[in-house]
């Protein structure tokens, strides 16, 4: 039987299996042996959405057009392979479908083939049974009759001669042997009819299963072929989005390059905020220490000055004080920590790079932050006029071990302490949020020791 035509271009499935392939391999990904299409598509779906994550969490800072801009440029990027290899598959769902549909119709064929044989043969079989009726029926009449209109007995009673009687006997005996061999002759054929019928049914019952497996097998190769052929429009169309996407982008980098600039600003100024803090602390210090040595040389005998008003004021009402047990601790619960954007230096989506000073914790909208050490509140920052940080919270906590220590909280939903209060360890200071230039609830969390910002995941709380 003709087999059934495809109605997909081959050659778009073999081109679309050759771009997937080729993106996997230049995504650096190594595939198992053993790894099939599906294998490879599920894959590639976790490291898209890992690899998503990680990109929001890069444009923190960014205008939030811009951002979901750029963002849809990437989906559309990701979308094109993965929607490719979704292709590769389906196509082979589809090459699958079709044979076992082929096949199926051949075994259909075949079975009502056989069936045809089946009936004709027993319609055969009929024709040989009316015709042995009938000679059985003429057989038992002429012995009967004893051929020529006498009866059997007859040829007892009225035989005239022995040589009449054997005669007539022969006849007689000859017509019982041709009745006894057609009688076996139909038994025969009714006995290979009785076989061929149970037969034709048994066939039957199977044209009807293998009828219903082709009616599956149609609808399964009908479904994979729609789905291709959805694949295929879907193709189209993101490449075609893509090149849109590409030239809306290209339009606005301008504004790229001003987000960029005033992203770098932004945390010059912080840093040049936390310097001070840091000065002052260091002043207060040596204000210590000074007194500290004036009273030890006031102590001393023949001094003759008495000593003076104890310790001296420690500074500036922003310093820190002691930041209580001498290890930092997250922001964040401790059992759930997973970082989706790390400390240091990091690519500019736009062009460019810039240092990352904190950490990014994933975190649900509205969770509690707490004070990372005791200390301080050196500023309560709303989001309007803050730039990219958004509410953001900055604690002084003095000197922990000899060094100098200021944690930072951005992106805040809402605060919970105010500048100038003393909050503890482990205290709640705000809660989760996205306010600022980000793209999505999450910690921004920044550890600056005497200074500089340091990556607070190598810290021992942590």
């Amino acid at each position: 039987m003709a087999r059934r035509t495809r109605p997909l271009p081959r050659m778009l499935a073999a081109l679309t299996a050759f771009a997937a392939t080729a993106a996997l391999l230049l995504g650096g990904l190594t595939l198992p042996a053993a790894a099939g299409p599906k294998d490879d598509l599920e894959d590639q779906r976790a490291r898209n959405a890992q690899e998503r994550e990680e990109l929001e969490a890069s444009l923190e800072g960014t205008d939030q057009d811009l951002a979901e801009l750029y963002l849809a440029l990437d989906e559309t990027k990701r979308r094109l392979p993965e929607a490719e290899a979704e292709l590769e598959v389906k196509n082979q769902e589809l090459d699958a479908a079709e044979r076992e549909l082929d096949a199926v119709q051949d075994r259909l064929a075949a079975a009502r083939s056989q069936r045809d044989s089946l009936e004709s043969e027993i319609a055969a079989s009929d024709t040989e049974m009316d015709t042995a009726h009938a000679a059985l029926g003429e057989v038992a009449r002429s012995a009967y009759r004893g051929g020529d209109g006498i009866s059997t007995l007859a040829v007892v009673f009225e035989a005239t001669s022995p040589q009449e009687f054997a005669s007539s006997y022969s006849v007689m005996s000859s017509a019982m042997r041709t009745q006894n061999e057609t009688l076996a002759e139909l038994r025969d054929i009714q006995a290979v009819n009785r076989n061929r019928e149970a037969r034709l049914g048994a066939v039957e019952d199977r044209i009807g299963d293998l009828e219903d497996e082709a009616a599956a097998a149609v609808a399964a190769a009908d479904d994979a072929r729609a789905a291709a052929a959805d694949l295929v429009a879907e193709i189209s169309q993101l490449k075609i989005d893509q090149e849109h996407q590409a030239a809306d982008l290209e339009d606005a980098k301008a504004a790229s390059e001003q987000e960029l600039a005033d992203l770098k600003a932004a945390d010059a100024e912080l840093a040049s905020q936390i310097a001070d803090i840091v000065a002052k602390e260091e002043a207060a210090e040596a204000r210590r220490r000074e007194e500290a040595a004036k009273n030890q040389n006031s102590s001393k005998p023949g001094s003759g000055g008495g000593s003076s008003s104890g310790g001296g004021s420690g500074g500036s009402g922003g310093s820190g004080g002691s930041g209580g047990s001498g290890t930092l601790i997250p922001p964040v619960g401790r059992s759930n920590l997973h970082v989706t954007s790390p400390w240091g230096m990091r690519w500019y989506p736009f062009g460019g790079r810039w240092m990352h000073n904190g950490v990014d914790l994933r975190s649900s909208c509205g969770e509690n932050q707490i004070a990372s050490a005791a200390g301080t509140v050196s500023a309560v920052r709303p989001a309007a006029g803050n730039g990219t940080h958004g509410n953001q919270v900055m604690i002084n906590h003095g000197r922990i071990g000899g060094s100098i220590y200021v944690t930072v909280y951005n992106h805040l939903s809402r605060f919970a302490v105010s500048t100038g209060e003393r909050v503890s360890q482990g205290e709640t200071i705000g809660y989760t949020g996205a306010t600022g230039k980000v793209t999505g609830c999450h910690v921004h969390f920044e550890v600056w020791k005497n200074g500089s910002t340091i990556d607070p995941m190598g810290l021992p709380g942590f």
